[in-house]
């Protein structure tokens, strides 16, 4: 025999669960003793099998617990036939009508079924994809959340960084251009930048003051003078840069570069990597399940903590191997010196999103910021995701416009006050360098000063720039491709050694 619990408001199919529920609960019957279980507007009806416990329809069919337990307003519990109690409530109905009623309370439960089936459906659907970590495929919401964390993070680690930065006196534009966060990439990347001779200064937003340097005082002027010797010098100049011209690198084997399915990952034939510098990619983890890249590793004077990775722009078919290089290697700072495109000609291919993120085989690339410094450069903050392990990091890149495609700049001060800014803003264990369209010439430029200069803050005594290049050389060919790039880089250092001289206590 049917029981019935009527209610003074129609039923939800939720509360109708819990309403059965808590009666198994009280009565001590498994759930599987009720069947023929209906929730039809405000009435709940099922039938009872038989039992251990020999419970009949009729004492499960109490009213006062069961409405001091759910809160519902109960307004009517028995026993009896289920049309009984339905023609009561239709009063005179036909019988037609009946089965009218029926019929659209079956109807509806088929509805409802299906319903909660496809609830079912996107809910394990939205699981599926937060675990594997897709991006946009994985919800616009969620992704827009994911994108919003991502930013949180970064804001509040590069506040910390430029905390003493922005707003500290000189230097004129403080605090302003870095407020600017904006899709500048077609402005600025897209397009080759030249350091314009004209009276717009370069106005930076940080510390004009060099980075804290163990030089002590008789060191650094006679680093000052061996420098401005040389570039007083022009023949002795020469003379040395055709000394560093004839110089060959032992060993200089190129070989895997040239196996013919690596070829088409290089730029140029004549800008490979040497075979016992290069960067060897997991293979197994690799795309096309392959080691090659061409990338070098640069390390000042212990193999063991490589300092930089001298890399060519990406290629299309080569953005994947580039971030798994990043990742692999622990980069956190990527340093751009070139535009994506300079002449009208393609030097890189763009590696980032221009907004929100793209999946790159398996590594998910979120660009969280981007920040026009000044005229000369701009920042970006990236969150990079590995799919495959759920693993998270954050990267920021340097983006270097000020030097033009073809020669050096007219000033080494941009180039000083970016390397400035990196130090300030980040301590990276590894940077991540590339020149155009080779890795070689600007890029050796950079890794040359940097190198000479982060020597002079530990307090080295002797400082051959000469000798650093064919060091720098050993491991990566053609870094430093001119004779001019040879002597910015030269000045670049003397005019840095000046400014911590100046900086110093006297």
């Amino acid at each position: 025999t049917p029981t019935m619990t009527k209610l003074e408001c129609p039923l939800s199919l939720y509360d109708g669960v819990k309403l059965l529920e808590l009666l198994a609960d009280k009565i001590h019957l498994a759930t599987s003793s009720f069947i023929n279980i209906s929730v039809v507007g405000p009435a709940l009806t099922f039938r009872i099998r038989q039992n251990e416990h020999n419970m009949t329809a009729a004492e499960v069919a109490a009213k006062n617990f069961l409405e001091s337990e759910t809160g519902l307003k109960i307004v009517q519990t028995g026993v009896g036939e289920v049309l009984d109690t339905t023609h009561s409530r239709v009063s005179q109905g036909s019988s037609g009508t009946v089965i009218t009623l029926v019929s659209m309370a079956v109807v509806g439960g088929v509805l409802v079924l299906a319903m909660a089936v496809a609830c079912l459906r996107h809910y394990a659907q939205q699981v599926a994809n937060g675990k594997l970590g897709l991006g946009p495929e994985g919800g616009a919401e969620t992704h827009f959340d994911y994108q919003e964390l991502c930013r949180q993070h970064m804001a509040s680690k590069s506040s910390l960084c430029r905390q003493d930065c922005v707003g500290t006196g000189a230097g004129g534009r403080r605090g302003t251009d870095t407020s600017r966060v904006s899709s500048v990439s077609s402005q600025f990347s897209d397009g080759p930048q030249h350091s314009p001779s004209s009276t717009h200064s370069s106005t930076p937003s940080w510390s004009e003051e060099p980075a804290q340097s163990n030089m002590d005082i008789s060191t650094g002027h006679m680093i000052l003078a061996y420098m401005e010797d040389h570039l007083r010098n022009k023949d002795r100049l020469q003379k040395e840069w055709e000394a560093l011209c004839s110089y060959q690198a032992e060993p200089s084997s190129v070989a895997v570069a040239q196996v013919p399915s690596n070829m088409d990952k290089s730029r140029h034939a004549e800008s490979l990597p040497y075979d016992h510098s290069r960067v060897k990619l997991k293979a197994e983890v690799n795309p096309n399940k392959q080691d090659y890249i061409n990338a070098s590793i640069i390390f000042d004077h212990d193999p063991r903590q490589p300092a930089y990775i001298a890399t060519q722009g990406p290629l299309p078919h080569t953005v994947a191997d580039f971030w798994q290089m990043v990742w692999e290697n622990g980069c956190t700072v990527i340093v751009m010196m070139t535009a994506l495109l300079e002449d009208g000609e393609k030097q890189c291919e763009r590696y980032w999103p221009d907004e929100g993120s793209s999946l790159y085989h398996i590594y998910e690339v979120n660009l969280v910021s981007e920040h026009i410094w000044c005229k000369d450069f701009l920042v970006r903050s990236f969150y990079l995701k590995n799919v495959q392990t759920q693993e998270t990091r954050t990267l920021t890149q340097f983006h270097l416009l000020s030097w033009p495609a073809d020669g050096i700049p007219t000033s080494t001060r941009p180039l000083l006050d970016f390397r400035r800014n990196m130090l300030d803003t980040c301590c990276a264990v590894m940077r991540l360098c590339y020149f155009r369209s080779d890795g070689t010439g600007r890029t050796g430029t950079y890794i040359l000063i940097d190198m000479v200069l982060n020597r002079m803050a530990k307090g080295v005594k002797e400082i051959d720039i000469a000798a650093t290049l064919e060091h720098i050389r050993d491991q990566r060919p053609g870094l430093v491709r001119t004779k001019d790039q040879f002597e910015f880089a030269l000045t670049a250092v003397a005019e840095e050694v000046n400014a911590i001289l100046k900086a110093l206590p006297q």
